[in-house]
């Protein structure tokens, strides 16, 4: 099993077919926060629905070409994050992250950011984090901002959102400007 420890209180784990009830009763319990934001919950009635996405984020990871975790607070799975893909020609990646209702404004998502962008630059050896939010989802916005990342610009239009697009703001930053 792959893991790593955040901090004393934050750990990400590999997401794996254990953690699909877990994980389930923290979507189900926090359905109406995250469908804000979130498209894939009217696909995540059930753990079992959840098991093809264990399936695939763990091919994604053998074939390393990106990482899912499961986020785990003070031993609690409270949310999830990862990379994306990894685009080794270019030695870039793209961050997301999504966290459990009652446990914003901890600074659990933004330490554990931190801590994977100084693992993509220092462990993975790549140039360039992105992070891509919702322009009006606030708090997602935040992190990326608090942790110096460049405002790149607005994609209109670049989410199907259940019934309307949403446009996203893209942040980033390089290798050579990361303060960590």
């Amino acid at each position: 099993m792959f893991s790593l420890t955040v901090d004393d209180d934050i750990k990400l784990s590999l997401l794996e077919e254990r953690h699909a009830e877990a994980l389930f009763a923290v979507i189900d319990a926090n359905r109406a926060y995250l469908r804000e934001w979130m498209p894939w919950l009217d696909t995540t009635n059930s753990p079992d629905d959840l098991k093809q996405f264990i399936k695939t984020s763990l091919e994604q990871f053998v074939a390393n070409n990106g990482s899912q975790t499961v986020l785990v607070f003070q031993g609690k799975l409270v949310g999830g994050m990862g990379f994306h893909r990894y685009d080794w020609d270019n030695r870039s990646t793209s961050l997301g992250y999504w966290l459990a209702a009652d446990h914003q404004g901890k600074g659990i998502v933004t330490r554990a950011c931190r801590f994977l962008v100084n693992y993509a630059f220092t462990e993975l050896k790549l140039n360039r984090v992105e992070i891509r939010c919702a322009v009006e989802n606030h708090r997602s916005c935040a992190i990326p901002e608090r942790l110096g990342f460049k405002k790149e610009g607005t994609l209109r239009q670049a989410e199907w959102l259940y019934d309307h697009y949403v446009n996203h703001v893209v942040y980033s930053v390089l290798a050579g400007e990361w303060e960590g």
